[in-house]
Order: C-alpha cells, then structure tokens, then sequence
C-alpha cells in the first residue's frame, strides 16, 4: 500500500506541491533519535540527523515532482514516512519523460555527494571536527546517509528508482507493457537476493528490514500484474475510427467501459455511447492506455500529450 494523505499531516506547499508528513514517521523518528542517544553527546545532534535525513529525502522527492513537471506532467504532493517518500506525479507516459521524471531523484543525491564530501574535508582540514567532535560524526553521517540513499535507490529492484529507470531504458526497445513486464521479473530476482544480503550482512532492525521488502514486493507484484494488463490490451481488436484525444490510442473493442448507472461493462464506442443495459448514455469514457477522461464526441480529436499514471517511490 501506497501512503496516501488521509493519515498524514499537511506540512507546508512549497510551488504548488504540499508536503505531507505520515503520522507513523513521527513515532519511527522518536524510536531512532532515542535508541542513537549515545551517538553523540548531545541529543540535540540527533535530531538534527534525522532533520538532516528529512531534507535529503525531501529534496529527493521535489527532483522527481520538478522534473517531471518540466516534461509536461502533473506533480502536486509529496508524502514522507518511515520507508522514505513519495512523489505523486504524472509524467507523460513516454519513455524519455519517464525516464526524466525517475533519474532526477537519484541526481539530487548525486550533486549532494561531493558537496558533503568537501564540507567534511573542510571541517578536518580546518580542525573543527578536533574541536566539535559531534559536528565531524554529523558531517560523516549525513554524507554516509546521503550515499546510502542514492546506492540504494539505483538498485535495478522495481519500483526502486533504479527498477523504474532500467524500465523507462527498455521503454525504448522494447515498448511499454513489455518493459514493465521484463522490469517486474528481474525485481522479483534481485528483491530475495537484496533481502538475504542485508540480513547477512546488517545488525540493524529486523522489523524495518522486513516491512521494506513486504512494501517493495507488493509494488512490484502491482507492476507485474499491470503489465499483463497492458500486454492484454496490445492485443485486443482496436475502434480505428476513434482516437484519444490525449495521447492518441485507439480505443479497444469489447465490453471494457463501466456504466456508471448499473455497473455493467459495455463496449461505449459499439453503442454511440448508451449502455444497452439500462439505456444510460455515457457522458464520458476513459482512455484505458492513459487513463484520461473525455466525451465520446472528443475521441477524433488530433493527440496532444497525455498524463501518465502513479507515483514514484522512494525508500
């Protein structure tokens, strides 16, 4: 389960993205800044840590929402818990502006990292870490923070950034349903083999190791499942004489639109838009390749970009 904003506090909206905080970050931020109390020697340097790793995923989360925003799409929230963040954005869905959408997260980390690296080489060159030990464990720890986060990231483990750019990269060759689809299977290889690595290799908590690869696979079996979606999809018979008016589809023939009067499934396109059900004409039918909405009268017009369809997920 994605983290929505019904159990989350609306931090503050900074260019028409609001920053949600879920309610559970704020007991996983007092259980971390109590159990490092001994890390430093005041507890004030831990809760500057982990203000220090609420802004890293932050700025993180606002590469994707901006960058995705620059390729035309919908980006206007953010949601921060416990495994991380989440941007909820809707990049055209085009390869290229996916794979924009995706790469600019990991590159905020990637400008993060030696700019970290020179404050700590300062702060030893200069001696303030020999005269504010807490500080130099502050610089060290964020700088290690920051680079675990875009090492991790980058992992080819769908719906980890690195899963979702290796996808948007097959996009390419292989188009979309088949890319997700190969993406999904080779995030269900690496998912296990990333389990078994951390727990052999890590005395951290065991609790939050297993939640992050429960969450992990349940992304990645909604991923797999819609890619057979889409791959049925590619090969269900096509309305030639209709036309999305967002990204330019035909629409399938056969019993796929909803009728929001009885609940039956009908083919809107078959039957000028009436449900044969109940007689209920259909004011609208949504594109089931981009999942936008318009009026039957509007499926001929030429295609002009399209909204894609989720978030992006960072842990």
């Amino acid at each position: 389960m994605v983290p929505g904003t019904a159990d989350s506090l609306r931090f503050f909206r900074f260019r028409g993205i609001h920053v949600y905080v879920h309610w559970m970050w704020f007991l996983w931020a007092f259980y971390q800044i109590t159990t490092r109390s001994r890390a430093y020697s005041w507890i004030g340097w831990n809760i500057a840590e982990y203000l220090a790793l609420f802004f890293i995923v932050l700025l993180h989360e606002f590469g994707h929402a901006f960058a995705c925003r620059q390729t035309g799409g919908k980006a206007d929230k953010i949601v921060l818990w416990p495994l991380g963040g989440v941007a909820f954005v809707q990049p055209p869905p085009r390869a290229g502006a996916e794979l924009w959408s995706i790469a600019a997260g990991p590159l905020v980390n990637g400008v993060l990292f030696p700019l970290l690296m020179v404050i700590a080489s300062w702060s030893e060159s200069s001696g303030l870490s020999a005269r504010v030990p807490d500080f130099g464990k502050f610089i060290y720890m964020i700088w290690w923070i920051n680079r675990g986060l875009l090492i991790f990231n980058l992992l080819p483990i769908y719906p980890l950034d690195g899963g979702q750019i290796l996808r948007s990269l097959l996009w390419f060759k292989l188009g979309r349903a088949r890319s997700l689809f190969v993406a999904t299977l080779i995030g269900f290889v690496g998912l296990p083999i990333f389990a078994l690595y951390v727990l052999s290799s890590s005395s951290g908590n065991l609790l939050m190791i297993g939640l992050m690869v429960w969450f992990l696979g349940q992304q990645c079996l909604a991923g797999f499942r819609q890619a057979q979606v889409l791959l049925r999809l590619e090969r269900v018979p096509r309305h030639s004489g209709y036309t999305c008016a967002a990204c330019g589809e035909h629409p399938p023939r056969g019993a796929v639109d909803l009728c929001a009067a009885c609940g039956q499934r009908f083919d809107a396109f078959a039957n000028d838009g009436t449900c044969p059900h109940c007689r209920n004409a259909a004011l609208a039918v949504a594109c089931v390749r981009c999942g936008t909405i318009h009026p039957i009268t509007r499926w001929s017009i030429r295609p002009r970009g399209r909204p894609g369809e989720g978030p992006i997920i960072d842990v």
